[in-house]
């Protein structure tokens, strides 16, 4: 299957740090990812790991107990699916520095963002989160420690006061941090090679890097999920890392979860686009520089924001990427393998997304969430800002005022009643499909990010128009006609 890709191993991040799937769903698409091409799988647990001891408190409410982490591993074998764990050690800690339990450990006091690195408990609760993680994961051989978007680092008053000694640097306190969790790893963990994401290392000076040890203790992602990435650019980085004495690179793509923090549904065409770059940069820089390729899907761009695209909707995406990298970009004869293990009639790439319907678990949440987030707003819209009755007889100004004229609620509330039974039996069909894949906190978020906004204010239409057909006086009271002489 692979003989046409350069990449050796193609792993599908799992972000878990927002709508974490049931064990029930995964054990329906390992399948189809080995099937699409994929041969790894990137676990980035977050909260959803089942941390024991001082460290339970980082579990959330439906985090997977230890015999479903064994039960995924299982389920991830028996798909011919390496895993290879993600656990943040540096940045993107808000799910530990948010517990007040923890919080002395920032680097900067009021944000949680980032672990400071001069306090010798940091190193142990990563370490401890480290060896927890690994006590479930025995036959990996490697480990993502993270380091991405380490922001505010420098700027805590210990971090300030350790910069001013002239031989240190910003840098210097990235690596060393680096060089501390890698070190455990590898003495604690024989044979398991630690992963970073490579953000934080870009701009180091080469000597600086190849002085510091890291290169032989960890293997550098090189990250980027743009549509136009800049191929000579990560084919000179590639050289730059591999100068500094770096062994083996990765690269990481994104499929979905990287074109806007609130983003429901995937643009294919950008995501084929990136992989497309991808295919150019491992074909133009040294042969078998890039180890694997991971392919993101980012649930939410940290702890505290939105949701961005569910697993399900970004199927169609992940299929078409996964299959651009087994057969070296993506033809027409591609689209028709793609399409063909979806199950759909037609993958529309240069749409938002396709609105056919499919056979993959969870195509019917792909297609409810599809005709939700591109009509339901708009139809709202539609009747509140372009229906002329409503605009013209029952503006907000007569809304506050309870003020309609009769004639007006018979063009207004049949209309706005069938628009909202309409999608409520929608809505309604999306929350049963919904149910068996995610846990209740995950459809009660999406819900109220992506539907409820625009059902209330169909609801607060019809409230008022019920509240001021109220306000009417009764046809035979004084000021109606009842067409009777005085």
């Amino acid at each position: 299957m692979s003989s046409s890709t350069p990449f050796k191993m193609r792993l599908v991040h799992l972000d878990l740090k927002g709508a974490p799937p049931r064990v029930s769903y995964l054990s329906e698409v390992f399948p189809l990812f080995h099937a699409l091409g994929a041969n790894g799988l990137l676990i980035e647990y977050e909260d959803m790991f089942p941390y024991e001891g001082h460290l339970r408190l980082l579990r959330a409410k439906h985090a997977y107990s230890p015999s479903e982490v064994t039960e995924i591993l299982r389920l991830a074998r028996l798909s011919e699916l390496e895993v290879i764990p993600l656990v943040q050690t540096f940045g993107h800690m808000e799910f530990v520095l948010k517990h007040a339990a923890f919080a002395h450990l920032r680097e900067v006091a009021l944000f949680p963002n980032t672990l400071n690195p001069h306090e010798a408990e940091s190193l142990a609760l990563v370490q401890a989160m480290i060896d927890q993680i690994l006590e479930l994961h025995r036959d990996v051989r490697w480990l993502h420690i993270g380091c991405d978007e380490v922001y505010y680092l420098g700027e805590g008053e210990t971090s300030k006061q350790w910069l001013q000694q002239e031989q240190n640097s910003h840098a210097k306190l990235c690596l060393s941090h680096m060089q501390a969790v890698a070190s455990h790893v590898l003495t604690q963990h024989p044979g398991i090679t630690p992963l970073v994401w490579d953000d934080m290392l870009r701009d180091i000076p080469q000597e600086q890097l190849k002085a510091s040890g890291v290169p032989q203790l960890v293997e550098p992602v090189l990250w980027d999920y743009g549509a136009d990435l800049d191929v000579h650019g990560k084919v000179f980085l590639i050289g730059k890392y591999q100068e500094c004495g770096f062994q083996r690179l990765w690269a990481a793509s994104a499929f979905k979860g990287a074109t806007g923090a609130s983003q429901a549904l995937p643009p294919v065409e950008h995501h084929i686009r990136n992989h497309e770059l991808w295919l150019q940069v491992a074909g133009s820089g040294p042969r078998d520089a890039l180890q694997g390729i991971i392919l993101t899907g980012w649930q939410r761009y940290d702890h505290f924001s939105v949701l961005c695209e569910l697993l399900p909707v970004g199927i169609p995406s992940l299929a078409a990427c996964l299959q651009s990298l087994v057969h070296g970009g993506f033809a027409e004869d591609v689209r028709l393998r793609a399409e063909h293990f979806l199950g759909v009639s037609s993958l529309e790439i240069t749409d938002t997304v396709s609105e056919g319907a499919g056979s993959f678990p969870g195509s019917d949440i792909h297609a409810l969430v599809t005709q939700i987030s591109l009509h339901l707003r708009s139809s709202v819209d539609t009747l509140l800002e372009r229906n002329r009755y409503v605009t013209g007889w029952f503006s907000p100004y007569h809304r506050r005022r309870k003020l309609v004229h009769p004639v007006m609620i018979q063009h207004i509330q049949p209309e706005a009643l069938s628009l909202l039974s309409r999608w409520n039996n929608l809505v309604q069909q999306l929350e049963a499909a919904l149910q068996l894949v995610f846990y209740p906190d995950t459809i009660e978020e999406w819900l109220e990010e992506n539907v409820l906004p625009s059902m209330q204010r169909l609801q607060d239409l019809l409230q008022d128009l019920g509240e001021a057909a109220a306000r009417q006086p009764p046809p035979t009271g004084p000021g109606w006609d009842t067409g009777q002489n005085p």
